[in-house]
């Protein structure tokens, strides 16, 4: 783990409060793998505040790149933050998502939940399928960026039907599945977002007896175990997000 001063080479709204923040960050970049975390300590907070955790969007040439959204007082006082600031970032922290994959890998993610699905397309070889769901086409993130991924096939959902299928993500998801199913071949699925979607991908993962690996989103106060606020259920008893996930198995997981 890296306590790394990090100077801010870019911060840029995307539209709908959303933003990249891109941390010069060289050893932590060469550090992290996709589905870990980082710990940021906000420059405009007071000293006493604690840090706060963003899932990481990409990883390389010495640059960490975050995608988040302003739903705090942490996150909307880090929207003040300026290009040349220079900011503690804490990291790589917690267990991510695995790299290699038996089958075809199947990304799915909602709102800022795509985050980790960049960095992990980005990673993982050959054909992958990537399935964004959003309340509104305001909440399909990155498209672009993940447009340029070699081998990812992109498949959108919105609840108001404004972009992509209107419905669930897991409504485009079902159909890949009827398809690879019908043609015996294997898949992985990849899961980053709200509970509900999560849950729902899982369920899907252990009901086709098929690999699932799920990033819970919990509370992740101190980011190295140590203060118990973001614990998940699962087959082992209770565990921390930070420390034995965020990525959990989902055949692990109690829901």
């Amino acid at each position: 783990m890296l306590n790394e001063k990090c100077r801010i080479l870019e911060h840029v709204e995307i539209g709908a409060g959303y933003r990249y923040i891109v941390f010069d960050a060289p050893k932590m970049a060469a550090a992290l793998t996709p589905g870990q975390f980082v710990h940021v300590k906000v420059p405009a907070l007071e000293p006493s505040a604690l840090r706060r955790p963003f899932s990481v969007f990409d990883a390389e040439d010495g640059r960490v790149t975050v995608l988040y959204k302003a739903v705090g007082r942490g996150t909307f006082a880090l929207n003040g933050a300026k290009v040349g600031d220079e900011v503690s970032v804490l990291g790589p922290l917690g267990h991510g998502f695995p790299v290699k994959c038996a089958g075809v890998p199947l990304l799915v993610g909602g709102g800022y939940g795509v985050a980790p699905l960049h960095f992990l397309a980005k990673r993982l070889p050959g054909e992958k399928r990537l399935f964004i769901g959003g309340r509104t086409a305001a909440d399909l993130l990155a498209l672009d960026k993940f447009a340029a991924i070699d081998g990812v096939k992109v498949y959108t959902a919105t609840n108001d039907g404004s972009a992509g299928v209107k419905g669930l993500v897991t409504d485009p998801l079902d159909d890949v599945l009827i398809e690879l199913r019908g043609e015996a071949r294997k898949f992985e699925l990849f899961a980053c977002g709200p509970d509900p979607m999560l849950k729902a991908v899982a369920m899907r993962a252990t009901g086709t007896g098929s690999p699932g690996w799920i990033s819970m989103d919990r509370h992740m106060i101190c980011g190295v175990g140590a203060c118990y606020a973001c614990i998940q259920k699962t087959v082992r008893g209770n565990s921390r997000c930070c420390i034995e996930g965020p990525v959990f198995a989902a055949k692990d997981l109690v829901w």
